[in-house]
C-alpha cells in the first residue's frame, strides 16, 4: 500500500504513551498518519523508519490558536480517522478528593482532559468526509454508572465531563453520518497509567484498533472499550 491510497489519520497528542502506541500500530497497519507532539519527542525516529507515512505536527491542545494554526496547515486533506488523545493523568495528589484539590489543579485537568479535546474536534473536524471517524480518548473511569469505588476523583469527573460533551457534540450534529466514538482504553502500563497497571500497552492498542475500523462507516456514537463491548455510561 502506497502513501496514496492508505487510510489517512491524524492522532492528536501522539508524543508518547497511548497516542504514541496508536500511532505506531496505524502505521503497522499501512495507514497514512500526521501525529502531533507539543514537544520534541521520539515521533520523529518513528518518522525515519515510516517511509513516509508519518507526519509529525506541534501543537498544544490547551492553545486554541495553535490548533487552528494546525488546522490552516491540514487544509485540503481528507481524514478517514481523528483522534484526540492529548490529556493529563492526575492532580499534584492524585489520591486528593474533590474537597482536597486545589482549584488551579481542578481547572488545569479539566481544560486539558475535557475542554481541550473538544476545542480540537470542532477545530479539525471538517477534515473528516461523511464516511470518517472522529474519536477521542475517554476511560472506563469517566463511567458514571460504574464508579462503585470511588478514587481519583478528579480524573474521573474530567473523563465524565469528556463523554458528556461528545454526547452534546452528538445531539447538535444529529444528522451528521460520521462515527463518532469514545474510547475507553483500560488501564495501562505507560507514564499516566503507572506501573501498577493490568495491561500493557500491547495488550490494549491494537484493541482499541482494532474497534476503530470495526466501526468505521457505521454512524452515531459509541462509547466502548478496547474490545469493542459497550461501556455504560
Amino acid at each position: 500500500m502506497t502513501a496514496t491510497d492508505s487510510k489517512t489519520a491524524l492522532i492528536v497528542g501522539a508524543s508518547r504513551g497511548l497516542g504514541y502506541a496508536l500511532t505506531a500500530e496505524l502505521l503497522s497497519r499501512g495507514w497514512q498518519v500526521t501525529a502531533t507532539e507539543r514537544k520534541q519527542s521520539d515521533l520523529h525516529t518513528l518518522a525515519q523508519s515510516a517511509n513516509g507515512h508519518l507526519t509529525v505536527e506541534n501543537v498544544d491542545i490547551t492553545a486554541p490558536e495553535r490548533v487552528a494554526a494546525l488546522r490552516e496547515r491540514l487544509a485540503g486533506t481528507t481524514l478517514d480517522l481523528l483522534f484526540v488523545n492529548a490529556g493529563t493523568n492526575y492532580t499534584t495528589d492524585p489520591s486528593a478528593t474533590f474537597t482536597d484539590v486545589s482549584t488551579d489543579d481542578f481547572t488545569r485537568v479539566m481544560v486539558t482532559n475535557a475542554l481541550s479535546p473538544m476545542r480540537a474536534v470542532e477545530t479539525l473536524k471538517d477534515l473528516v468526509p461523511a464516511s470518517g471517524t472522529i474519536g477521542v480518548m475517554s476511560s472506563g473511569q469517566g463511567s458514571v454508572a460504574d464508579n462503585t469505588r470511588g478514587g481519583f476523583e478528579v480524573y474521573r469527573a474530567s473523563k465524565s465531563a469528556l463523554n458528556q460533551l461528545m454526547r452534546s457534540f452528538a445531539a447538535r450534529h444529529a444528522d451528521d453520518p460520521r462515527t463518532l466514538l469514545l474510547m475507553a482504553p483500560g488501564w495501562v502500563k505507560t507514564d499516566l497509567g503507572g506501573p501498577s497497571a493490568r495491561l500493557t500497552i500491547d495488550e490494549s492498542i491494537p484493541g482499541v484498533v482494532d474497534t476503530i475500523e470495526a466501526h468505521a462507516g457505521k454512524g452515531g456514537l459509541h462509547y466502548l472499550d478496547r474490545e469493542g463491548q459497550t461501556v455504560r455510561w
